[in-house]
Formats: C-alpha cells, sequence, structure tokens
C-alpha cells in the first residue's frame, strides 16, 4: 500500500456513527440512521472508489447473486422486478440508485481505508485512522459500524495445488478477473465446485472450447428459474408496492421451510435432491454419482444455485464437463489428476474460495490493547463481547445477506437509541463468570452456522456464537427481526454513563 504521509496538521472529523464499507449492509446501515436517528450525524468511509462492495469487485463472466433479489434487495426500497436471479452490473446499479435517492451517496467518503479503530474508555469514544490515498485522516466517533463483509478484498485464498507454478498458460483468481481476458477457443479448468465454480461454468461455455469443473468433492446444485413464474403474474396483474411485498414474503418463508426441511430430514432432502439432479443430466455423459453426491448433509454447506438450469444445461451440451478427483501434479500445459486423468489447460482459474477476515482487515484496540475477535462471543450476531459501542455486519448464511444486516442495523440504532434516552455513553457485551467456565459455560460453536472449507480454515480468526440467550448464532429471519426491534438490549449487557452530548 505504500506510506501513509500525514499532513502537518491532521484534523480530526466528529461524528456520531462511522460506518465502514459503501457495499449493500453499508448503504443499508446508512438508511437506518438516517430514519430512525435524523438527528445523528455519520459518515459511510469506503476503501474503494465506488458504492458496491462485493458487486463493485467481482467482475468474473456471468457475475450474479445466488440469492434471490427480492430478500436480498433492501426493504425501505422493494426489488420490483419479476426476475429474482440477476446479474452483477444489476445489483450493482440498484445499490447505487438506492443510495442516490435518499441522499445516502451524500455521506460517503471513497478512497478512504481503515487502517485502526481504537476505543478510548476515557474518553467514550472511538479514534479511527483512515488512508485516504497516502494521505492520513482522522475521525472520532461514538459508535462504529463495520459493514466490510467477512472476506479479504485484496488477497484470495491461498491454496496449495501441487506444481501449479509449472503451468505455462494463464492462472487467474475470480477475485481479480481480467478485463481483457480472451477465453476464445480456448481450454479451461475451474479449480473448485461453489457458487463461483457453478456460474463460471455456463457462462464461459460460449467461448471456450472446453470448460472443466474439477472438483476435490460435489455440491449441491439446485436449478431455479432466474424469473419467478407466480412473481411474474402478480406483477402484470397487481400494484407494483403489492407484487413486489407479496413476492418478497413468498422468498421469505418459502426458503426458510426448505432450510429447515433439509436440516431436520436430511435424508429425505437428499433424495429430493437427487431425483432433481438425475433429471436435469438426463442426456448428458455425466454419471450422477460422483460427481453429484456430496458426503455432506444438504445446507450443512451452502446450497448452490443454477438459475434455469444454465450448469446442467452446458453440461448437456457436451461443452462444459466436470472431473472429480484430487491434484497430482499441475504441468505445463494441464493437469493430471490422481486417478489419472489428463485434463488440457490453456487457462486455470483458481476459484477456491475467500480469506476470511473482518472489519477489512484494519487494527482493534480497546485504550491501547490489540483486540483479538477469536477471543470472544458474539452477542447477537451484531456486537462483540468486551468491545464498546461497535457493531458488525455479518449476515445470513442460509438465507439473503441482506436480511440479517438489517437486523444489525435495526438492532444498533435501537440500542443507540435507548442509550440517547437512558444517558448513558457505552454499551459492552460482558459475559458471567458462569457463562466462562465451570457447568453452565457457553458451548461455543462457528458465528456462520456452516462447515464450509474456507470458513474451516479460518477457525482462529473468527468470534463465536454460544449455545443459549443473546449469544446464540443468528438462523431464522422473521424471530431475528422481532428480536432486533423488541429483545432486552440489557441482557448480557454492561452499559456506562458519560457526557452524552452530540458531536458538533
Amino acid at each position: 500500500m505504500g506510506s501513509i504521509q500525514p499532513p502537518s496538521s491532521v484534523s480530526t472529523e466528529s461524528v456520531d456513527v462511522l460506518v465502514v464499507g459503501a457495499g449493500v449492509s453499508g448503504i443499508n446501515a446508512g438508511y437506518r440512521i438516517q430514519t430512525e436517528l435524523p438527528h445523528f450525524t455519520y459518515k459511510i468511509v469506503e476503501s474503494r472508489g465506488a458504492i458496491g462492495g462485493t458487486w463493485d469487485l467481482f467482475r468474473y463472466p456471468g457475475i450474479r447473486s445466488d440469492s434471490d433479489l427480492h430478500t436480498f434487495g433492501f426493504p425501505w426500497r422493494l426489488w420490483a422486478h419479476s426476475k429474482s436471479i440477476v446479474d452483477g452490473t444489476s445489483i450493482r446499479n440498484y445499490i447505487r440508485e438506492s443510495a442516490e435517492e435518499f441522499g445516502i451517496d451524500k455521506k460517503i467518503e471513497f478512497k478512504h481505508k481503515v487502517l485502526s479503530s481504537d476505543w478510548s474508555s476515557q474518553e467514550q469514544n472511538w479514534n479511527v485512522i483512515v488512508d485516504n490515498e497516502g494521505t492520513e485522516k482522522r475521525y472520532k466517533a461514538r459508535f462504529l459500524l463495520f459493514s466490510t463483509g467477512y472476506y479479504d478484498y485484496d488477497t484470495p485464498l491461498q491454496t496449495q495445488i501441487p506444481g501449479l507454478d509449472n503451468f505455462q498458460g494463464q492462472r487467474i483468481h475470480p477475485q481479480f478477473w481480467p478485463e481483457d481476458l480472451d477465453y476464445t477457443n480456448k481450454n479451461v479448468v475451474i479449480i473448485g465446485s461453489g457458487a463461483t465454480a457453478v456460474t463460471l461454468l455456463p457462462n464461459m461455455t460460449d467461448k471456450a472450447a472446453k470448460v472443466t469443473m474439477l472438483q476435490r468433492s460435489p455440491t449441491y446444485i439446485i436449478p431455479q428459474p432466474a424469473k419467478d413464474p407466480l412473481g411474474s403474474i402478480w406483477h402484470r396483474t397487481l400494484p407494483t408496492w403489492l407484487s413486489s411485498r407479496l413476492t418478497r414474503w413468498k422468498f421469505l418463508i418459502l426458503p426458510l421451510i426448505f432450510f429447515h426441511f433439509c436440516r431436520t430430514f436430511p435424508n429425505a432432502a437428499r433424495g429430493a435432491i437427487r431425483l432433481v439432479t438425475k433429471r436435469q443430466l438426463k442426456g448428458s455423459h455425466l454419471p450422477q454419482d460422483p460427481h453429484f453426491q456430496p458426503t455432506y448433509n444438504p445446507w450443512e454447506q451452502r446450497l448452490c444455485v443454477t438459475p434455469d438450469a444454465d450448469f446442467f444445461q452446458a453440461i448437456r451440451a457436451g461443452k462444459g464437463t466436470v472431473v472429480t478427483d484430487t491434484i497430482k501434479l499441475v504441468k505445463k500445459d494441464g493437469i493430471q489428476t490422481t486417478a489419472g486423468t489428463w485434463i488440457p489447460a490453456d487457462i486455470i482459474v483458481t476459484a477456491t474460495g475467500l480469506k476470511v477476515h473482518l472489519a477489512g482487515g484494519s487494527r482493534i484496540a480497546v485504550d491501547g490493547q490489540p483486540f483479538s475477535f477469536y477471543e470472544q462471543f458474539q452477542w447477537r450476531g451484531a456486537l462483540m463481547s468486551r468491545l464498546p459501542n461497535a457493531a458488525f455486519v455479518l449476515g445470513y448464511t442460509n438465507a439473503s445477506w441482506t436480511l440479517g444486516a438489517d437486523c444489525t442495523a435495526l438492532l444498533f440504532t435501537r440500542i443507540m437509541k435507548y442509550m440517547e434516552a437512558q444517558g448513558y455513553a457505552s454499551i459492552t457485551p460482558t459475559l458471567t463468570p458462569e457463562d466462562l467456565e465451570g457447568p453452565a459455560a457457553l458451548k461455543p460453536s462457528s458465528p456462520m452456522n456452516l462447515n464450509s472449507t474456507y470458513l474451516e480454515k479460518a477457525k482462529g480468526l473468527l468470534p463465536s456464537a454460544g449455545d443459549r440467550g443473546p449469544w446464540k448464532v443468528r438462523k431464522n429471519y422473521i424471530l431475528d427481526r422481532w428480536a432486533a426491534v423488541h429483545c432486552d438490549v440489557t441482557e448480557g449487557t454492561v452499559f456506562r454513563r458519560g457526557e452524552t452530548k452530540k458531536v458538533a
């Protein structure tokens, strides 16, 4: 990044709330702050040069949502189109237009990367240092809201692939897709089996000679109409405000029922998905076993969606294929698998996952002492134990991200209202001695309720969820939305009084 040059006199800007990140979570947070707390001042600092977060970063062929836009979209500006699975450009435009319509874009400082945030118990505020294209800037904020997601924008997950340095063709990670990449008549091998790989394969077969998805283990791939049939009828026959709300509720309830069906009756869910897959593979060259026979139960890892079954269409057309095996060695012009299959390659795409980190990788401290997420528990899926006046947006893994992001924003603004009314200066989620040790100690679990490979590799970096009370993981939007608005914010927290004057 280079050295940061502080100006001769570093000015400090003071705000009530500093939001970090101008993606979908940050824009939603801005809306909630300015509507729930119109007298509060706030700024959004964004390290990149545009609104959109993930949707501004990823530019690989076919980049799209893997959740429906009716629930991924903002509840205060509903997605009003019948198409539910849409491309990245449409999502990026939707986020930008939403920010512009409500004036949230005026609150954004672009090219502002947060380097460090230090809570001062004496001052009862955060001191934040930001890099603005090589110049240091400083903020004082009563509250911090990190809307930075959970992965590293600058560094992909590093995976050991035997002999990868031998390869003489092009090596690409989807996180840094070259705009001028020409894969016409090329043999492309995509290493990975997650949502990115499932998206790339059908969207590269139009130009490539052959696209092979090389997976170590299979995943569940579910076809879904890109345009919701029932929603299309509602949009044609009902007023927009009504059709949008009906469609949103449909996508809130049915996927939730399916998720709980998969978790409660895993064998039945396996059988149902297997039957759908068998139908989709009819007429193709691929057998279902082993390529589409995961070893885990549905929703132990996130399911992959294929809109209009485009993945299976590419397989049936013969321009896309799947190989299930481990890599023995990458050679200069292809990949040799452990079982002896030779896969020629001109381009290798390493769609092997994301490198997890929180708070955009910035340093966090309390009274000068470094703060470690790993040693903490999440409070109501939003705040961290021992960390005052700070919330972290982690959306759902079993539903649209924005649903969880909005629960966090609603809860945090409600806390700020409560603190202002009661004359409190800080809130700190706090574990009791009984929570930490003894027979009643909290049983730690993953805060993201999945066992995906990249999350397993992130153990030691993420906080924990507990097994009771406000420390439990969030996984049901309807219940979590109710809790955000009605829960007891004093349970598991310590409030401290102090000066609560609004900042200038």
